[in-house]
């Protein structure tokens, strides 16, 4: 059985910087999204909080058991849709040497949804929340990508970040029906989150420098796409007219010229001196729940 190509069905952005990628090194990625996707979904279907949980937790077992077992690899066949992306992340994660605690983090953060509110009350919670469910999917795509520099993998996992604080500042509405809040509900907060997304944008940047020549680019262009959804949020100006936007998207005019503008970020990346962490404290606050040491 196959399962489909979810990182091109449901991520336009990202899947138009893996064009960039060799063709092995795409398939992970999207294996890798698929399972990001297979678990975000069962925790926003309109169905009741009970059996929304009872599902997550079925494939969190299946998670578990199949992690444990010797030469899963073997068992690829024959599986429903979801048991065979859970099983080919596996081999992925055993692959790319990727740490299983960072799938728990990955897991335990999309699984912390699964509530009859969230709220979320403070800026660490905001950003130990945006750690577990995208800053773990930065290091695990820097894993697959054969990053092995600590400065690096730091850089993606503060790519991973800015992501989703631009995913929150432009779902606020939809979040805000489904009875999630991870911030006010305000044009201000909106425009502080994206603030803080730049924050970590522009910490990635030097980090790339290190990544292996052939990847560079792609990650240039996911970089440079996924922050103009941002600077497109910002010009709304107000919660009148971000509310009448609906969901706030780059075109492909829009992607090509960001692709275009990501040539001149390759030359600077070889003009510029590599550049020490800038999200130290940030990251500190983070490790006051989750040893990131450990991760990297």
């Amino acid at each position: 059985m196959k399962n489909k190509n979810y990182l091109a069905l449901f991520a336009k952005s990202f899947n138009w910087a893996g064009f960039f990628l060799p063709k092995n090194i795409y398939s992970d990625c999207s294996k890798l999204y698929a399972f990001c996707r297979v678990l975000d979904d069962l925790v926003d279907e309109h169905i009741s909080l009970e059996l929304r949980t009872e599902r997550f937790n079925k494939i969190r077992n299946y998670f578990e058991r199949s992690y444990q077992q010797p030469n899963f690899d073997k068992k690829l066949s024959n599986q429903n849709e979801y048991n065979l992306i859970v099983n080919e992340m596996i081999v992925v994660a055993d692959k790319n040497s990727i740490k299983k605690i960072i799938l728990d983090d990955l897991i335990e953060g999309i699984g912390s949804d699964l509530k009859s509110k969230v709220y979320l009350r403070s800026v660490k919670d905001l950003l130990v929340y945006s750690y577990r469910v995208a800053g773990t999917v930065g290091l695990m795509m820097a894993k697959i990508l054969n990053v092995n520099d600590t400065r690096s993998l730091k850089g993606a996992i503060d790519l991973g970040i800015a992501m989703q604080l631009t995913n929150i500042a432009r779902d606020v509405i939809e979040d805000k029906k489904m009875n999630r809040q991870y911030i006010k509900p305000d044009f201000e907060n909106i425009n502080a989150t994206l603030k803080l997304a730049d924050m970590f944008y522009d910490s990635s940047f030097s980090s790339i420098k290190n990544i292996p020549f052939r990847y560079k680019f792609a990650i240039l262009v996911a970089r440079r796409v996924y922050r103009q959804i941002g600077r497109k949020i910002m010009k709304k100006k107000n919660m009148k007219t971000y509310e009448k936007s609906g969901k706030i998207y780059v075109n492909n005019f829009g992607k090509m010229y960001q692709t275009f503008l990501s040539f001149f970020d390759l030359i600077l990346l070889y003009l510029k001196d590599m550049e020490s962490h800038q999200r130290i404290k940030e990251h500190e606050i983070i490790s006051e729940d989750i040893n990131l040491d450990e991760r990297i």
